[in-house]
């Protein structure tokens, strides 16, 4: 029998062309990861709440993929005034994100956040964050290279992650430590009661993290996976692994 192909949802964002025309989507680096490394069909989903059957969504899609974006989580979800320090906002980002969350943990679909993602499964589950991880006691600067155009520096590894015993990156990566790229301001600063940090930086930033109890699949890192995920041995593996539980969900559900 013809293995039946793993659909995978990606979370857009929300962009203007030339100033003016509004748009939703994606960076090729994750088309590319869902495509060669996790062996699925990727399909762009809007972050545009008003567009969504979330039933209908579920009836289809093997796995949901929360992607990085400029726009941060609004500072309202963890009880927090909004300020000039945390930046742009996107709530119908917000809006989606958290409602995909709740229904992958809950329906066992397998989830993966990624930078933005991180953060969206953090506050999803109680945690808060900081606008700006560097401005803390002892913490680096966790920012892309400003005015680089060359990808390969924005991305290039910056720093490590030790990863916890025993747990579910150090058995997907298969070693404690690994090194990666860094492009966040924002960044957990308190892990809700079900986010267990599984992987911090070398300044004790979170870097990776699980959620407590969930059935299926419920990962995010901080940085971004995606680039470069079929060639970079790290962001393979995590990618990878995410591909395994949603072709063992698309198996179970058929």
């Amino acid at each position: 029998m013809t293995a039946i192909t793993p659909i995978i949802g990606i979370v857009g964002n929300a962009h203007l062309i030339d100033g003016r025309y509004p748009l939703q989507g994606c960076g090729v680096h994750y088309l590319r990861s869902v495509r060669e490394v996790c062996n699925a069909m990727p399909v762009i989903l809007p972050a545009l709440p008003e567009s969504y059957d979330f039933d209908a969504l579920f009836g289809m899609v093997d796995g949901i993929i929360l992607t990085g974006g400029r726009p941060n989580v609004h500072p309202r979800h963890w009880g927090e005034a909004l300020t000039d320090a945390h930046g742009t906002m996107d709530e119908a980002r917000d809006a989606v994100a958290f409602e995909l969350v709740r229904r992958c943990v809950d329906l066992a679909v397998p989830i993966l956040g990624i930078c933005r993602g991180f953060q969206e499964m953090a506050v999803t589950y109680g945690s808060g964050l900081h606008p700006e991880i560097r401005d803390l006691p002892g913490r680096m600067n966790h920012r892309m290279p400003p005015d680089e155009n060359n990808l390969d520096i924005v991305f290039r590894p910056r720093h490590t992650v030790q990863l916890s015993e025993g747990g579910v990156f150090e058995r997907i990566f298969g070693a404690r430590e690994v090194v990666v790229n860094s492009l966040h301001g924002q960044g957990v600063e308190r892990p809700g009661a079900r986010v267990l940090i599984e992987g911090r930086a070398e300044d004790g930033t979170a870097e990776a993290l699980a959620i407590k109890d969930a059935p299926g699949f419920a990962l995010g890192v901080q940085w971004h996976a995606e680039y470069k995920a079929p060639e970079n041995p790290v962001n393979r593996a995590l990618f990878a692994a995410f591909g395994e539980a949603a072709s063992a969900y698309r198996k179970a559900r058929n």
